[in-house]
């Protein structure tokens, strides 16, 4: 019992799917995350399936893997254009028996940031923890959480999001429509994947902070007219990027400046009208950020381009909000991802803290507000931690890891049916 508790913990690079020719930042994308050339044609429909080693595994007594197993997913889902796109994830069945009311609910789990190289997607994450090989840097710190909802006997279903994993394109950082759309896809996929525990009636909850916040607030705007067939039971939306224009100025010359890159990465991949306008303002140096961010992960953005101002970036010297402020086609693109002119049709907690200045609190109350004028069940939270400097990331997380618990209490709540106290 011993030896197999060692093996398992210290085995952090499990069997993985077999490797290709395809490498990011030296790390061999596994052959699994190639798109096939052509879709199924249903939205959330499996195009590909396999068993997913977990790094962090134990054996129980009675025989089962703790916390559960998991099956690596690829499925459809449909973009901001319109278009089909692949989608990669993870489907993990819990060990623990769920005790709440009703059969055992899914919850979807939108990551936070990861970064924009394929080698950073959750999915990999969760088969290798930590990846270190001296090109890149890459933690799958969105499984504390996985764990903690398994734990509490909910199955959960994470998505990596377009472009990140699967090799066909760059990941469309951000992208409202794309984040909701596939996260709620995800959904769809767990329920057609034979042999789990879901019933037709387990209720669905949803689960983001930070970029993983856009997307799970997004998806709970769209869900009424893209996904009818998901209902949900609750939302936690924690730290929101929901107003870009705003997000972008707070990133900015701080430790995840990085993300500006990803941000307009992403918005070039999905309008390449953009590109003239990219041309015209972004000198050498910051076309070589844009195109070596496309392969980084969080920790290597950090590293290599934190604390960066994106005035050195542009061939004016002005940072990139006074460009975007100048440019009307820009605008019109950040405000095509302003979330909070849908009503979510399921109880939303927003979660924000008062210092957080990477994801500005003030756009995250204002989403609370935007909710609330339309009628929406919102519980707000904005949570007063003592100021831990600014820029360095620390106002960030430190509500990331405080509201965790509270967080996974409120849907386990929802997941059961309980009523909300809305704070409208």
């Amino acid at each position: 019992m011993v030896a197999a508790l060692v093996a398992t913990i210290t085995h952090l690079a499990p069997a993985a799917a077999a490797e290709s020719d395809e490498t990011s930042r030296g790390v061999p994308i596994p052959e699994f995350y190639h798109p096939p050339a052509s879709l199924p044609p249903g939205d959330g429909d499996l195009v590909r399936s396999e068993p997913l080693p977990l790094a962090i595994s134990l054996p129980s007594l009675d025989g089962r893997t703790l916390p559960g197993t998991a099956t690596r997913l690829m499925y459809k889902s449909t973009d901001a254009t319109g278009e089909p796109v692949p989608v990669t994830g993870a489907y993990l069945e819990p060990a623990a028996e769920w005790r709440g009311e009703g059969p055992r609910p899914l919850v979807a789990v939108a990551p936070g940031t990861m970064g924009q190289g394929d080698q950073c997607a959750a999915s990999m994450g969760l088969e290798q923890p930590l990846r270190i090989n001296g090109d890149t840097v890459s933690v799958g710190y969105e499984d504390i959480v996985i764990y903690r909802l398994l734990a509490a006997g909910a199955a959960v279903v994470v998505t990596d999001y377009t472009g990140l994993g699967t090799t066909d394109r760059l990941h469309t950082y951000v992208n409202r429509v794309d984040g909701g759309h596939a996260l709620l896809d995800a959904v769809r996929a767990a329920r057609a994947l034979p042999g789990t525990s879901l019933a037709p009636e387990s209720r669905v909850g949803l689960y983001g902070y930070s970029q993983g916040g856009g997307a799970s607030a997004s998806a709970a705007e769209l869900q009424p007219d893209y996904a009818p067939d998901v209902p949900l039971a609750g939302a936690y939306v924690g730290a929101p990027p929901a107003d870009l224009a705003e997000v972008l100025a707070g990133a900015d010359g701080s430790a995840l400046t990085g993300a500006l890159g990803w941000t307009v990465n992403g918005l070039l991949q999905q309008n390449p009208h953009l590109r003239e306008v990219a041309d015209r303002h972004l000198g050498a140096d910051g076309r070589a950020a844009l195109q070596d961010l496309g392969t980084m992960c969080v920790g290597d953005a950090l590293a290599g381009y934190g604390f960066q101002d994106s005035s050195q970036w542009t061939r004016s010297g002005l940072p990139l909000e006074s460009i975007v402020d100048g440019e009307p086609l820009m605008q019109e693109a950040l405000d095509e991802q302003r979330i909070g002119r849908g009503k979510p049709a399921t109880p939303v907690r927003v979660v924000t803290g008062a210092h957080d200045d990477i994801v500005p609190h003030a756009q995250t109350r204002r989403l609370a507000a935007d909710w609330c004028a339309q009628g929406a069940d919102v519980s707000y939270v904005e949570l007063d931690l003592p100021p831990l400097g600014d820029g360095i990331l620390t106002n960030h997380l430190a509500p990331l890891l405080t509201d965790q618990g509270p967080a996974v209490s409120w849907l386990t709540e929802r997941l059961s049916g309980h009523p909300t106290e809305p704070t409208c």
